[in-house]
């Protein structure tokens, strides 16, 4: 028997070392679950090389992928800021919201307008912006594009919009509803006047910007594996207590079902575009 026990001293925590690997070398594919190296994916427009799994790129990104390089280009309406009317409060002010968003995404707000050129052609993109409030659709959203459809019936200018958002802006309540039915109505006039309206749905787009402007293209196009939707399909789930189908809400699902015109790879997507506009200036002219 022992008459006495010896202490065992606690061991100190060891310093922390720094890490030998820099941050933002290695990204993880949402697709496949596979490691990725940056640089790979810079060199694939930010497409999965393993599985062609489309993770999302910015507005800056977007614009340099489409318009011409030797062209200029304007951005218009960038003055427009969003302002808390309602003094809407969750676990944070949305005005305090609005500065982080400001301060990290550096826009003035989720959607970009610019005006310039693809294949030699005038043309206006409206941009969104993922990384402002998850590309929300408020007042200013619809402001923008509002102002982009009438600056395109004045000068006679096709429209293209590339749609990245989780749906309406709920810090604004009705008043970020209120610009379904104001854009809409916007579209219908464009319409009327035979200008071409062309919309790109990405990962993701949903809520209130999928049940409005990026459904009501004359040609709705997406990008491979996008989730497209209004609800998204966990809370569907939960809603009607059923297991949804395979690829459910996701382009080829839709494509399948007669929702879009036609999937369009990253890299093959600023070709596409000038073919069909030079269709739609044809078929017009």
């Amino acid at each position: 028997m022992s008459w006495f026990r010896k202490e065992k001293k606690a061991k100190e925590p060891l310093p922390d070392k720094p890490s030998r690997v820099p941050e933002g070398l290695w990204i993880k594919c949402e697709g496949c679950q596979q490691i990725i190296w940056h640089k790979e994916l810079d060199r694939n427009l930010n497409v999965c090389p393993k599985c062609n799994y489309h993770l999302r790129i910015n507005s800056e990104e977007r614009i340099k992928l489409l318009l011409d390089e030797d062209a200029p280009f304007q951005e218009l309406f960038a003055g427009i800021l969003s302002v808390d009317v309602l003094r809407f409060r969750d676990t944070k002010k949305y005005r305090d919201r609005l500065q982080t968003s400001w301060n990290t995404a550096g826009k003035s707000d989720a959607v970009r307008i610019i005006e310039g050129q693809m294949g030699g052609r005038p043309v206006v993109l409206g941009v969104m912006e993922y990384s402002f409030m998850g590309g929300s659709m408020g007042s200013v959203v619809g402001e923008k594009i509002t102002r982009a459809i009438e600056h395109c019936l004045q000068r006679r200018l096709p429209l293209i919009v590339i749609s990245c958002s989780g749906g309406a802006r709920m810090q604004e309540g009705a008043l970020s509803l209120m610009q379904m039915a104001k854009i809409s109505a916007a579209l219908a006039r464009m319409d009327d006047e035979g200008l071409p309206y062309i919309s790109i749905l990405t990962d993701p787009t949903t809520g209130g910007v999928s049940a409005s402007y990026a459904m009501l293209g004359d040609l709705n196009i997406a990008e491979p594996r996008a989730l497209i939707g209004f609800a998204g399909p966990r809370v569907i789930e939960q809603t009607i207590r059923q297991k949804l189908p395979e690829g459910f809400q996701r382009s080829e699902f839709l494509l399948e079902h007669g929702m879009l015109d036609d999937i369009v790879e990253r890299k093959n997507m600023r070709d596409y575009l000038i073919r069909v506009l030079q269709f739609m200036e044809n078929g017009n002219g």
